[in-house]
């Protein structure tokens, strides 16, 4: 069985705290290459930034971010979360991945997805309408682009390549590469089909919805051949921990609130506000929002992976203004309580 592994991310986004005043642009980054800092120092195994390109997010360029945290840390992976490959030239975006491999002695990775807004579609003047042949497409040559160090290649949405030299080459043989997946089947049977690990990201919602996606992936993959023991399922999402469950459900609330009410009025949505209740009930196993203590998010974990069969988890604890105090001691939980105790319930 592969390892049980740990990691934290980071969206980046920079939304109006109580006062109305937003971080600025440099101390948000700073805080991100801090959060990188702790978790590397901390043990934990993976730590991520995701791609957008937005006024109030600060990650359009996650590569760079993640190359001055390579530089401060020594054993932690770095990986996207996600890299929007639908609007992004695959071979700018393997040459970035690839160079952070080399800036990071082997330990970058990558995650290939479709994101969770359009703005880079206007930017890079993609069409939204062809969502899914541009994802296809650009898939299938980046994966050309782990295999050979010369690439001859034809498709519709950029120029060809001829012989094309694709360089630096990463110091691992391929770039560890997940593809991340909200909730479609068809994301979930393609990323099996191909071979990828899938990252599944949860907003929240029931063990019981996720598991047919799950299940799906595994049997796909067994389907097309695929080792199973090669492939993984991370569980992604909003996420919090704390000494006990109350106080940490009360530190969470009102940033994680606060986040959801800005996105959610900024897409013409209704927002509802989340109520301390609702946190306590979703404290249970059988629901996806992992944010308690140490021991409940101990057992929910261990349910999951019993239901799900994943072998990763990764918080996004920095949402919504969260102090940075509470989320470097989250952190440090993470990767010294919770992280030793699912392994040793697991025998790994």
């Amino acid at each position: 069985m592969t390892s049980f592994e740990f990691g934290v991310y980071s969206l980046g986004e920079r939304i109006p705290l109580a006062d109305g005043q937003r971080l600025s642009s440099r101390g948000r980054i700073e805080n991100i290459i801090q959060m990188g800092k702790w978790a590397d120092q901390a043990g934990l195994d993976v730590f991520g930034i995701g791609e957008h390109h937005r006024g109030d997010f600060v990650t359009s360029s996650y590569a760079m971010i993640l190359g001055a945290i390579a530089r401060e840390t020594k054993g932690i992976k770095l990986t996207s979360t996600l890299s929007v490959i639908s609007t992004v030239d695959p071979v700018r975006l393997y040459e970035d991945m690839a160079t952070l491999d080399l800036l990071a002695n082997g330990r970058a990775e990558v995650f290939l997805g479709r994101g969770a807004f359009l703005d880079s579609f206007k930017l890079f003047g993609a069409d939204v309408r062809q969502y899914d042949q541009l994802f296809e497409e650009k898939l299938e040559l980046f994966s050309q682009l782990q295999e050979q160090d010369k690439v001859t290649w034809q498709g519709q949405f950029r120029p060809a390549l001829k012989n094309a030299p694709i360089a630096p080459r990463p110091v691992q043989q391929k770039l560890p590469t997940w593809i991340g997946v909200g909730g479609s089947p068809e994301s979930v049977e393609r990323a099996a089909r191909l071979g990828y690990k899938m990252a599944l990201g949860v907003l929240g919602g029931t063990v019981d919805q996720f598991k047919p996606l799950t299940d799906l992936y595994w049997a796909v993959a067994k389907q097309y051949g695929h080792d199973l023991n090669q492939l993984q399922i991370a569980i992604t999402g909003h996420s919090f921990v704390g000494e006990t469950g109350y106080q940490t459900r009360k530190d969470f609330l009102l940033p994680y609130n606060r986040y959801q009410e800005y996105f959610a009025k900024e897409r013409g949505f209704h927002f509802v506000q989340t109520k301390m209740s609702d946190l306590e009930r979703q404290s249970a196993p059988e629901y996806m929002l992992a944010v308690g203590s140490s021991d409940e998010l101990v057992e929910k974990i261990l349910y999951q992976h019993e239901q799900l069969g994943q072998t990763r988890f990764m918080g996004q604890f920095d949402m919504g203004g969260m102090p940075l105090a509470k989320v470097e001691k989250a952190i440090d939980l993470l990767a010294t309580d919770v992280a030793p105790k699912v392994r040793k319930a697991l025998r790994i």
